[in-house]
């Protein structure tokens, strides 16, 4: 076989896309290996993994018979759903960037990101075009899609559907490199104006290994995707893995105990990640010893500290599941470390160590790593970390000075290299001039009976400067009180860190992905 001479260009084009590793690559290779299996079941429709890769490719050439191209911006603001996932692939094949949506974002924070991402298209189930349409009336909005539905009661926005129709389900290609941009996703803004993390194919699929390895993740789970999409722990922890591995998922576009309990029982789930907040709500809801959960064997939490006695009740009533504890955060999309099953009771407490493709330490504030045992900043580096937050170069420069990914969280290492998280810098509290963290206090609150969730935050005090306040959530039928409270922490917290204000609430507020909003809570009982 004669090969024809290509001068240097032509080659390392050649080369360069026989090496490519994209999120678009992944669906094909799994496509391969798994045509006929499902790769997806929502509201009773299955899709193998042909099917789903079809619609996948019939949808990027209707985006590009519409006019997108590489570098487009678009916005998804839905609930979970088929569509969601389609047009994350569809966006990925021809080289568009996703930028995901919390839907209980108020207008206003909407068009702040939609201007911030530079958004040129958006996608929206029915029920939020009205936030949209209100969030962005004058933007440089050129494509509106409508999804999950077959037609359209808004004028200006064209039902998925139609851009599918009558399109070719043969692979639709574009030229990418691995660290293109492929997704922005926006911090959760508990504490401030939220930052657009640049996340590209590079930095995903690194992490997806990970996943996958420390994760003990194979193609015969079945996933449920209950938690919203929008945010990179389902999506980037989950559902991406489940896709690399060719495993099924099922997914949910509303996540209550009840929905997520009988979904496990109807599908013979072997697989479940919910943030602690779920899990506790899953265990306290009457159905959780009344459903068959025996098929489910891997259980996964992150996204927010586990109270220690929350984990002992889940082994003790999940006896036939492991555990693992993921720890990490969107900019390194977004997983970090992990502790194993085997180690969830003799490391309790803990966040594991760092996964296959992390390296951590422990630094002081002037970066110096720190002896074992002494709290400082977790920093990390990995071929998962962003690419940087978008038209934000001071923050990119503070997040990686010295040539590490600053966490912004606290914690110090064992002399196993096991990783325990303190706190957030944020929600240390000073009081009376002596650091206390607020999730000691928590852990302590959590082993009172009656209790059964609780938030500890500081509160400006004029005389301790911040004063230790605990929010608590009792179990129903508990007659808690404050009294009962302070008794219980005296003789198990030194004396400062005994809270000095306790306050009894119906709920904590929280962000769809379970992460209690502690600014919020300070606006409330500040005064």
């Amino acid at each position: 076989m004669t090969v024809p001479v290509q001068d240097d260009a032509q080659q390392a084009k050649l080369v360069k896309r026989v090496r490519r590793n994209t999120l678009g690559d992944v669906l094909l290779r799994a496509r391969a290996r798994y045509p006929e299996k499902t790769a997806f079941v929502y509201h009773g429709l299955a899709l193998t993994y042909a099917a789903f890769d079809d619609r996948v490719n019939q949808t990027a050439h209707g985006l590009r018979a519409a006019g997108v191209k590489k570098g487009d911006r678009f916005a998804v603001v839905s609930k979970n759903s088929l569509d969601f996932v389609v047009i994350n692939f569809a966006l990925a094949r021809i080289g568009a960037v996703m930028v995901p949506l919390n839907y209980m974002l108020t207008a206003a924070d909407v068009r702040y990101i939609l201007q911030h991402a530079g958004v040129t298209g958006v996608f929206a189930s029915p029920e939020y075009v009205p936030l949209l349409e209100q969030a962005a009336p004058d933007l440089p909005i050129t494509w509106r899609f409508l999804m999950d539905a077959p037609d359209s009661d808004f004028s200006q926005w064209i039902p998925l559907i139609q851009v599918q129709d009558n399109q070719p389900a043969d692979l639709a290609d574009e030229e990418l490199d691995d660290d293109d941009l492929a997704h922005v996703l926006y911090t959760s803004g508990t504490e401030s104006r939220p930052k657009g993390v640049m996340l590209s194919h590079k930095s995903l699929i690194s992490e997806y290994v990970s996943c996958i390895v420390d994760g003990q993740m194979s193609p015969d789970d079945i996933f449920v995707h209950a938690l919203p999409l929008y945010h990179s722990a389902q999506l980037h922890v989950f559902l991406g893995p489940s896709v690399y591995v060719g495993a099924t998922g099922i997914i949910l576009d509303t996540a209550t105990p009840e929905r997520i309990l009988q979904t496990i029982e109807e599908e013979r789930a072997t697989q479940l990640f919910c943030p602690p907040t779920v899990w506790i709500a899953l265990l306290r809801h009457p159905d959780f010893d009344k459903r068959d959960l025996s098929t489910l064997k891997k259980c996964y939490y992150g996204a927010a500290i586990m109270p220690r006695e929350i984990l002992k009740e889940l082994a003790r009533r999940l006896s036939n599941a492991r555990f693992w504890n993921f720890y990490g955060q969107t900019e390194v999309a977004p997983l970090a470390t992990a502790l194993q099953p085997e180690d969830q009771l003799r490391k309790l407490g803990s966040a594991g160590v760092p996964t296959l493709n992390v390296q951590t330490k422990i630094v002081d504030e002037n970066d110096q790593e720190v002896p074992r045992g002494e709290i400082g900043e977790i920093v990390h580096r990995t071929p998962h970390a962003m690419l940087g937050y978008l038209n934000d170069p001071e923050n990119t420069e503070k997040a990686f000075r010295n040539g590490w990914f600053h966490s912004g969280d606290l914690g110090y290492m064992d002399e196993e290299g096991f990783i325990t998280i303190v706190d957030r810098k944020k929600d240390m509290i000073k009081t009376g001039g002596i650091n206390v963290s607020s999730r000691e206090v928590e852990e302590v609150l959590y082993q009172l009976e009656g209790v059964s969730e609780a938030a500890v935050i500081g509160v400006s005090d004029p005389y301790w400067i911040e004063a230790v306040t605990a929010v608590i959530v009792p179990k129903a039928g508990a007659a808690l009180t404050e009294q009962d409270v302070l008794d219980f922490c005296r003789g198990r917290l030194a004396k400062y860190k005994i809270p000095k204000n306790v306050y009894f609430t119906d709920e904590l507020p929280k962000n769809p992905s379970g992460k209690v909003l502690k600014r919020t809570l300070r606006e409330i009982y500040q005064s």
